[in-house]
């Protein structure tokens, strides 16, 4: 126990420093949909669908969220959040492909870093490495267990929600 709670630790400490000024531009842009009437569209793949739910149901929703269907009707004022364990899962690849034709400004959360051949990266407005692109504990064959994409997915959630809040509120 002592380990998983020093490498997941370790694991919340990096996203969150090497995040912070995408952080803030993450805010800044979904703020413009609710300060413009538009909608903040969160769009989470597999577990990361996990972010969307808390988005929109949790103690404290995200105000203006909504979850991504498959297909909805995306307007120029929305913007949109996409939330992907990986840069290179398809759906993800796929929606932020018809949102950068739409010219739609969009964020991505996902497990590699912003380089180059980062397509999702690429295509983003602003773009959050959780760092987790294998486990984060040793097992006793060798390879690596524990991948806890959504915590770190929530836990950069928290961050840009915090920044989020203070502009909007500011506003009313």
């Amino acid at each position: 126990m002592k380990i998983l709670t020093t490498q997941t630790g370790g694991l919340l400490q990096r996203a969150g420093s090497n995040n912070e000024e995408a952080i803030e531009e993450t805010a800044r842009l979904l703020a413009q949909a609710t300060i413009g009437q538009g909608r903040v569209i969160f769009a989470g793949f597999d577990e990361m669908h996990g972010v969307a739910l808390n988005a929109t149901y949790g103690a404290e929703p995200f105000k203006g969220a909504i979850p991504y269907e498959q297909g909805m009707d995306i307007q120029s004022a929305d913007r949109i959040w996409l939330f992907a364990r990986s840069a290179s899962d398809e759906r993800a690849l796929q929606l932020a492909r018809e949102l950068a034709d739409q010219f739609i400004p969009f964020a991505v959360v996902a497990g590699e870093k912003a380089v180059e051949g980062n397509e999702l990266a690429e295509l983003a407005y602003t773009y959050m490495a959780t760092g987790l692109v294998k486990g984060i504990l040793p097992a006793d064959d060798g390879s690596r267990i524990v991948q806890p994409h959504l915590l770190v997915a929530l836990f950069l959630y928290e961050a840009v929600k915090m920044a989020y809040d203070e502009m909007i509120f500011e506003e009313d």
